[in-house]
């Protein structure tokens, strides 16, 4: 019998091994050759050999059961000691070479005997060895935190395996979410990678409730010690302007709700105008009203057609004018001819005569015009039948419009194509009108979405999207003077810890939505990761996932709900599962983080392959949980209600095996701490703090209250 000897097992199920403890083992500890060694805490693990391998099992519930023995007379006899059992979750094998794997493949036997755990044991499991080349596939080599039972090992992920499935940070409000993603990220920057740092990363935070500036800025007194480096760059209100011209029409349909049998068809007609009319400037197309009037002109080419007499040809010599100097790629030369001969047809006739006009118009010659404009009208339309087919693609591109055109002119020539319920059908679009009136007026809408930019912004879309991911030193002109310019060189412009690095890429990028308003919250964060997913599609195949990122979404449940408001679908949730399901091929990687995992999107979080769950309360939650994971963490998953703040459940492709760990703290933290109650109940405020006066003034404006440095402090 092996001195490492501590019991035997006498049940096994699928990922359980049930263990009795000698009887001769006097406490929960033994003494070994090395050290003494605890055999029976919760969380600690135990040895099972079997042939050249060795299975390692968590201790998941400890007990001791009273014990009978049945004498000659086969009476019950109470002994006056009980026996003492575990029940331990196995999670991984030591194979014969050292190498510490996870999972099970060879299964213990009744009364096979169970080992004590040597620091050699912790050595592999844990990964402790010092590597002077680190296999950036394979090994799991950051360390993020440290084990509550073993305090002399670090809890090690592998960032690839991490980030390259999506992942997800779970737990009550207050339980150290924040934290735990900034210290993540911090570890990332302050760890070297075989003597490299990181130089060129991608990581996007949708800041919801405004507290990660401070993580990667700090303050004058703890600025972040790699601030340079990582060149974070904060998005703020004032920087928070997505342009809305870069909808689609999923887009505009989620924000402004028209009702599908009525509004809609006629919305998407006034949005393809007004796309296409951007579209047919820049071909020198010509614009449909003109085709429209031609069309007219043929189709009343009869002698006896007193309408073309006082209508058409009254009006034709000021069409003819305007189709002249009409700038067009196509050729107008036979239009204009047949139009200037139908006008002089119309000179035979007198028009000072009483109605109806008389005199002798040539029917040969209006068949004649009539048949030229015709085929004119058909070249026409094959010479431009790819703009013909893009006409609803043109709805979903990011072609700049003015909106309050679309309002005033757009919506009324849609509905003019509606002939027969023209009036009838303006009335069913009045109240949709109406409501994009009163975005475009509401401040809180309109500002974020540019809903009253009246100029196209020079290069928008590669602004932007450089912009969002930290890379907009590619492509700043200090001779420009857009809003995304302007707002780069304010923050160039900044001091000491808050100033950003020019001509160096920002690795991490601060986007700060908690002042958007819940009207726009999922319709902004919804477009950013769509245009996100739609810019590195578009790379060759050769360059995809040479920028990977990942996008944190910090209470996610906010804009990726399971359940839908009402009954519509968020535009966001949409996004992101597509993100989920797609976005990996493309280097994107999500990393989602809520305090209600019940309530976000199961696709979302059935893609991630790895979880860091803080302390989960609510049964709904911690059943949702449960479901997610694989049945053999289902008694480490029971620790979750008591799991004290910074203490985490790690499981997933990221680590080595299931593990609990405390977690590295963030330096400087996130703006998340509690507030301090009594503390700041037994304070004497000053007489002007709050400054309620300053706070509503800009309240009212949108805008975040920011104190003068004279003001005075509470």
């Amino acid at each position: 019998m092996s001195e490492r000897n501590i019991g035997k097992v006498i049940s096994v199920d699928s990922f359980r091994a049930y263990i009795r403890l000698d009887d001769d083992l006097k406490s929960l500890y033994k003494s070994g050759y090395e050290d003494i060694y605890e055999v029976a805490r919760i969380n600690s693990y135990v040895i099972i050999p079997i042939g050249a391998d060795r299975i390692v099992a968590m201790v998941t519930s400890v007990r001791a059961i009273d014990e009978t023995e049945l004498g000659k007379n086969k009476e019950a006899i109470f002994l006056t000691k009980s026996a003492r059992y575990l029940v331990a979750t196995m999670i991984g094998t030591i194979e014969n070479s050292g190498k510490y794997i996870q999972g099970v493949y060879n299964y213990p036997i009744l009364d096979n005997p169970v080992w004590y755990v040597t620091r050699q044991d912790l050595d592999n499991i844990f990964d402790q060895k010092q590597k002077t080349i680190i296999d950036f596939d394979e090994d799991f080599y950051l360390p993020i935190g440290i084990s509550p039972s073993f305090s002399d090992y670090k809890i090690k992920i592998n960032p690839d395996k991490f980030f390259g499935k999506h992942a997800a940070i779970l737990g009550n409000t207050g339980s150290g979410k924040s934290c735990t993603f900034a210290s993540i990220i911090q570890s990332m920057f302050e760890f070297e990678y075989n003597g490299k740092s990181l130089q060129n990363a991608h990581i996007i935070i949708f800041d919801t409730n405004g507290e990660y500036r401070q993580a990667f800025q700090g303050t004058k007194d703890n600025p972040y010690k790699k601030l340079n480096e990582v060149n974070a760059f904060h998005v703020d209100k004032n920087g928070m302007k997505v342009p809305f011209w870069f909808m689609n029409f999923a887009d505009f349909d989620f924000l402004f709700e028209p009702t599908s049998g009525t509004q809609a068809p006629v919305f998407k007609r006034a949005l393809g105008l007004a796309k296409n009319q951007t579209v047919a400037s820049i071909k020198k197309l010509i614009p449909q009203s003109y085709i429209s009037r031609l069309e007219t002109i043929v189709n009343e080419c009869d002698e006896n057609n007193n309408k073309i007499k006082n209508t058409v040809l009254s009006e034709l010599q000021l069409f003819i004018t305007e189709l002249t100097f009409l700038p067009t790629d196509f050729d107008k030369t036979n239009i204009l001819t047949s139009l200037n001969t139908l006008l002089g047809e119309g000179s035979k006739l007198t028009p000072n005569e009483p109605y109806p006009p008389r005199g002798t118009i040539s029917t040969q010659v209006l068949t004649l015009c009539s048949s030229t404009i015709k085929t004119e009208i058909s070249l026409y339309n094959v010479s431009i039948r790819s703009q013909e087919v893009a006409e609803e693609r043109n709805i979903d591109l990011p072609i700049y419009f003015n909106f309050n055109d679309l309002i005033e002119r757009f919506f009324d020539e849609a509905i003019n194509e509606n002939e027969n319920s023209g009036n009838r059908l303006r009335e069913f679009i009045s109240t949709l009108r109406l409501r994009l009136q009163s975005y475009l007026c509401d401040e809180r809408i309109s500002q974020p979405l540019l809903l009253t930019q009246t100029e196209e912004i020079k290069n928008a879309l590669a602004k932007f999207i450089s912009f969002i991911l930290g890379d907009f030193c590619k492509v700043y002109k200090t001779e420009d003077t857009d809003l995304f310019t302007n707002f780069y060189k304010d923050q160039l412009a900044k001091d000491d810890v808050e100033k950003l690095v020019p001509e160096k890429p920002s690795q991490v990028t601060i986007i700060d939505m908690s002042l958007l308003p819940f009207e726009v919250l999922e319709t902004i964060t919804g477009l950013i990761g769509r245009l996100i997913l739609e810019f590195v599609s578009r790379f060759p195949e050769s360059d995809r996932g040479k920028l990977p990122m990942v996008i944190a979404l910090e209470e996610a449940q906010n804009y990726i709900p399971e359940k839908n408001r009402g009954d519509r679908e968020s535009i966001a949730k949409k996004v992101f599962e597509r993100i989920a399901r797609e976005g990996r091929k493309y280097g994107i990687s999500l990393l989602v983080s809520s305090q209600r995992p019940s309530e976000l999107s199961k696709t979302v979080l059935s893609q991630c392959n790895s979880f860091i769950i803080h302390r989960l309360q609510n049964p709904e939650d911690q059943k949702y949980v449960r479901q997610l994971v694989s049945a053999a963490n289902e008694d480490i998953l029971q620790q979750l209600p008591i799991l004290p703040q910074q203490h985490v459940v790690i499981m997933g492709d990221a680590v080595r095996t299931p593990v609990q760990a405390k977690m590295n703290t963030a330096n400087p933290r996130p703006n998340s701490n509690n507030p301090k109650f009594i503390e700041n109940w037994t304070m004497e405020l000053t007489k002007d703090f709050p400054n309620y006066e300053k706070i509503a003034e800009t309240w009212e404006k949108g805008e975040k209250y920011i104190p003068t440095i004279d003001e005075p402090e509470a």
